[in-house]
């Protein structure tokens, strides 16, 4: 089982809100991996939306997302393409 994760920024004027996390939360659920995206001091997996506000990841904000089970490549891919995208929302 490989396990690998990738160093990327909070690039939304927003940050990792509730309509952001929705949406990495959807994008999480549709893999078998378990990610967790971590901003050093706290981590969250990547299935709970409330974990996910936990982090209070703001614009500008490093966070570690990491990717684990048989899918992990392809899931990490996903959800690093998802944040590196602003969430699809305007900046």
């Amino acid at each position: 089982m490989s396990s690998l994760s990738r160093d990327l920024f909070i690039k939304n004027r927003l940050g990792l809100h509730a309509r952001a996390a929705i949406k990495l939360v959807e994008l999480a659920q549709s893999f078998e991996a378990t990610i967790t995206i971590s901003n050093g001091i706290k981590t969250a997996t990547a299935d709970s939306v409330m974990g996910l506000l936990m982090l209070e990841s703001a614009q500008g904000q490093r966070v570690v997302v990491s990717a684990e089970g048989h899918d992990a490549a392809t899931a990490l891919a996903a959800v690093s393409e998802l944040i590196e995208a602003g969430f699809d929302e305007e900046n």
